[in-house]
C-alpha cells in the first residue's frame, strides 16, 4: 500500500474523513467530510507528520524552511520538519507567524526561523476551501524578507469548482499568485481507494461519484 492509500487509511481511522449526508459551509451536500479538528494525539501528529514529509519527498519540493500560519498550521509544520529529518535526512527550519505582532523582547511577527532573501519557503497547511491562509500568508512572508515561496502543501484537494468561477481553489492560488498547491491526496485518490476496498466507504461510492462529476474540475 503506497503513502496515499496509507493516508486515506489513517484519515478514516481517526475519524477525519467520513461518510454521510452533509452540508457543506457552500450549501452543497456532500457524501464525505474532513474534519482535521480529529487529529488530537501525538501518535496521529507524528504519523500526520510523516505523510506531509512522504509528500515533499515524492514531489521532490525544493525547501529551506517550512511555514506553519498561525494557529492550524503550527503543530503542522513542527511535525513536518521533524518527520522530513527523521525519515528522509533532511533537515529544515521552520517558522510560524503570531497573529498580532510582538512590541516587546525580541519583538515582531514571526517566530522560529529568521527569513532571509530568496530562502525557499514552503507553506504547511491543512486544507483548502477559500485559499484565505494562503492569501495572508504571503503578504506577511514577503514583508519579513523577500522569499522564494516554493509551494504549499496541504492534505486534501477536494478538486471541487469555487462558488464564483469554474478553477478550484488550489488553481485559483496558482492563477492569482503563481504558487503551487500540493496536496497528499486528493478527491480522486480517495474513490479510487473506495473502490479498491482499501479503505470504508463503499455503500458513499455512487454518491461521491456524482458529486464528483457535478462540482468538481
Amino acid at each position: 500500500m503506497d503513502y496515499k492509500n496509507e493516508f486515506i487509511r489513517f484519515m478514516a481511522e481517526s475519524g477525519v474523513l467520513t461518510f454521510g449526508d452533509f452540508t457543506l459551509k457552500s450549501g452543497r451536500k456532500a457524501p464525505y467530510f474532513i474534519n482535521c479538528g480529529n487529529y488530537k494525539t501525538g501518535t496521529q501528529l507524528a504519523k500526520l507528520g510523516g505523510f506531509y514529509a512522504d509528500c515533499i519527498a515524492a514531489n521532490k519540493i525544493p525547501v529551506e524552511t517550512l511555514f506553519g500560519p498561525a494557529y492550524k498550521g503550527i503543530p503542522l509544520a513542527v511535525s513536518a520538519a521533524v518527520a522530513l529529518s527523521g525519515k528522509y535526512g533532511i533537515d529544515v527550519s521552520y517558522c510560524f507567524d503570531r497573529k498580532e505582532a510582538k512590541d516587546h523582547g525580541e519583538g515582531g511577527m514571526f517566530v522560529g526561523k529568521k527569513l532571509s532573501g530568496n530562502e525557499k519557503v514552503l507553506i504547511i497547511d491543512d486544507v483548502m476551501t477559500s485559499g484565505k491562509a494562503l492569501k495572508e500568508s504571503v503578504p506577511k512572508l514577503k514583508s519579513e524578507a523577500d522569499v522564494n515561496i516554493t509551494g504549499m502543501v496541504i492534505t486534501v484537494d477536494r478538486m471541487e469548482r469555487g462558488l464564483n468561477s469554474g478553477l478550484s481553489a488550489v488553481e485559483e492560488a496558482y492563477s492569482e499568485f503563481g504558487i503551487k498547491v500540493y496536496s497528499i491526496v486528493n478527491l480522486d485518490d480517495i474513490i479510487t481507494a473506495v473502490r479498491n476496498g482499501d479503505a470504508p466507504g463503499s455503500e458513499y461510492l455512487p454518491a461521491m461519484t456524482e458529486y464528483r462529476n457535478k462540482y468538481g474540475i
